[in-house]
Parts: C-alpha cells; structure tokens; sequence
C-alpha cells in the first residue's frame, strides 16, 4: 500500500476551508482512479503545543505507480488544480509506501 498525506496550515478563513472543501474539493478527489480509500480531519492536535496544521487528508492507492497514475490522470489534475480555491495558508504533501499494518488491537506485553 502507499499513502499520500496532505497536510493544511491554518487558512485565512476557515469556515470557507471547510465548506468548500467538503462540497467542492472532496467530490473531485472521489474522482480519481485508482483510490482505494481516503479520510480527512479538521480537528488536528499536536503531542506537545498547539498544532501547526489546521487539517489534514489521507489517501491510500495500491501502490506508487497507482497514486502517480491517480495524480497525473485528468481528475487528479483537476483536484490538485482546485487546491488555491480553499487553501489560502498552502498545502504539505507527503507519499511514502506503507511498510506494515497491524489488524485489532495490540495486546499489552
């Protein structure tokens, strides 16, 4: 599996993030080929302080060459494209292949 992860600074105005996002942004990402799964979150925390991000969005794709074809396909384009539309504080995004997962919960030792 790989993953690509985009990560917001808070934007200028966020109650326009989140709705257009949500009725704009997302239904173009659900258009790309070769996602297998995806999630988002606007309520970001940080283990120390306050978080530098105000929301994030996970994609899994099968593979690298899939999330490439995803990206470059027409409808990736059109989503990365529409990204100046809400994301006024910029974007940072992240790929990298999953190494393992783990199935149920972990078990204390």
């Amino acid at each position: 599996m790989h993953k690509l992860v985009v990560l917001y600074p808070p934007p200028a105005d966020p109650a326009h993030f989140r709705r257009y996002y949500e009725t704009e942004h997302l239904p173009l990402v659900r258009e790309m080929p070769n996602l297998l799964s995806y999630r988002y979150s606007f309520d970001i925390g940080a283990a120390q302080g306050e978080s530098p991000y105000f929301a994030i969005f996970e994609a899994d794709f099968e593979d690298a060459d899939a999330m490439d074809h995803a990206l470059t396909s027409p409808q990736g384009q059109a989503a990365l494209a529409d990204v100046p539309n809400y994301a006024s504080g910029g974007s940072v995004a992240i790929d990298y292949p999953v190494a393992s997962t783990v199935d149920g919960p972990q078990r204390g030792t």
